[in-house]
C-alpha cells in the first residue's frame, strides 16, 4: 500500500449540509474500497487563482490515506461524475507528514 493526499474542491454555493455528505461520503468511500483514511483537513472557502467552471471560490477537503490502485480508480471514479466537485488532485508520498496543516485557521485572528 502507498501513502496518497486528494485535494478535493467543491462549489462555492454548496451548503454546510452538502459539504459535510461530501466529506462523509468520499471518507467511506476510501475505507470500503481497501484504502485508510489517516487525516482529513477542511482548509474552507478560498479564492481560486483562475475561474474554474464560472465559480471564482472553493471549498477544499484534503485526505490523507494509505490505499492502493483500486481505491483511487473508485475515488477518480466517483468524482468525474460528482457535480458538485469542480476539480481535484491525487498525489502519492512514500512518507506522509500528518503534523503540519498547512491552511490551518489562526485562532489568533
Amino acid at each position: 500500500m502507498a501513502f496518497y493526499e486528494n485535494t478535493i474542491i467543491a462549489r462555492q454555493d454548496l451548503a454546510d449540509k452538502e459539504l459535510k455528505s461530501i466529506k462523509d461520503k468520499y471518507n467511506e468511500l476510501i475505507n470500503k474500497s481497501s484504502g485508510k483514511v489517516i487525516k482529513i483537513e477542511e482548509w474552507g472557502l478560498i479564492n481560486l487563482s483562475n475561474k474554474i467552471k464560472n465559480y471564482q471560490k472553493g471549498f477544499f477537503i484534503h485526505y490523507k490515506f494509505e490505499g492502493n490502485n483500486n481505491t483511487l480508480n473508485e475515488i477518480e471514479k466517483k468524482i468525474r461524475i460528482d457535480g458538485s466537485i469542480i476539480r481535484y488532485l491525487t498525489v502519492k508520498y512514500k512518507k506522509l507528514d500528518t503534523k503540519n496543516e498547512y491552511f490551518k485557521k489562526d485562532k489568533r485572528l
